[in-house]
């Protein structure tokens, strides 16, 4: 009889433990501190000196370095449970203000990449809103960029340039990190369009795809490494179940926005 008691509480400390990990509570996610994550070295380049927008960037964000890497580890926590994950290896970020239009824009593979920040943009978003508007467009332009620099990419189903599925899945993942992290304004969603559309259409629907798994965008993203060739609906099956697909889940997401416009 002992012994049945002593079997029977280790199976329902057992079952215990496997409800905590199947919810989360012993996730990587909670475990990994981060503590060991290899930030790159950070070369500042101001090619705006005498500019308005460097004047007003210079203000607002004195300590560029330690700025750049605290959105580094948003990105890498949003796109991997820990350090140990298979994260491209940036080992070093040339990010430049420059006096040009546009906003942004990243450039070479690791293990260097180059980041511009436009001071035309800085300037504008100080004219529309003043020093909040700065810091907000500057942190979400930022967290999309460093995407760009982290995130794993599709294999076997064409390129950048294509404008396909590869394009998709990069432009979209890039503004689904920052809408996750707060990044863009909420109101920013709206109905209509296709998963195709890429930026912000695709984006708010794979962040809202982490209320079917909290780690859909960690799964995702993972989905690039394990899956050849990569595919739109064979990533989504491979997070979320082969029960589904990406036009019934994007149907169900247009449905949800017809009631929930621009809310969580």
């Amino acid at each position: 009889m002992k012994i049945r008691k002593i079997s029977f509480a280790l199976f329902a400390l057992f079952v215990l433990f496997y409800m905590c990990c199947s919810s989360g509570l012993f996730s990587q996610e909670k475990v990994s501190d981060w503590k060991r994550f290899r930030y790159p070295e950070i070369n500042f380049v101001n090619k705006a000196s005498g500019t308005k927008g460097w004047e007003i960037y210079n203000r607002i964000i004195p300590a560029p370095g330690k700025y750049i890497n605290a959105a580094i580890l948003e990105v890498v926590q949003t796109l991997y449970w820990s350090e140990k994950d298979s994260i491209p290896g940036v080992r070093k970020i040339n990010y430049e203000l420059r006096d040009i239009d546009g906003i942004s824009a990243k450039g070479g593979t690791p293990p260097e990449i180059t980041i511009f920040y436009s001071s035309r943009w800085v300037e504008k978003s100080e004219k529309d809103a003043g020093d909040e508007k700065v810091l907000f467009e500057t942190r979400g332009v930022l967290l999309h960029e460093l995407t760009h620099g982290f995130q794993l990419e599709p294999q076997g189903i064409g390129t950048y340039g294509d404008g396909g599925e590869f394009w998709i899945f990069i432009e979209g993942m890039a503004d689904a990190v920052r809408i996750h992290n707060g990044g863009f304004p909420q109101d920013n969603r709206k109905p209509g369009g296709s998963w195709k559309d890429g930026y912000q259409r695709t984006g708010y629907f794979l962040d809202w795809l982490t209320t079917k798994d909290p780690d859909f965008l960690r799964k995702f993203n993972r989905s690039a490494l394990d899956i050849v060739p990569w595919g739109f609906d064979k990533a989504l099956k491979y997070v979320l179940g082969q029960h589904h697909s990406v036009d019934v889940l994007w149907d169900e997401y247009q449905k949800y926005l017809q009631t929930n416009p621009g809310k969580d």
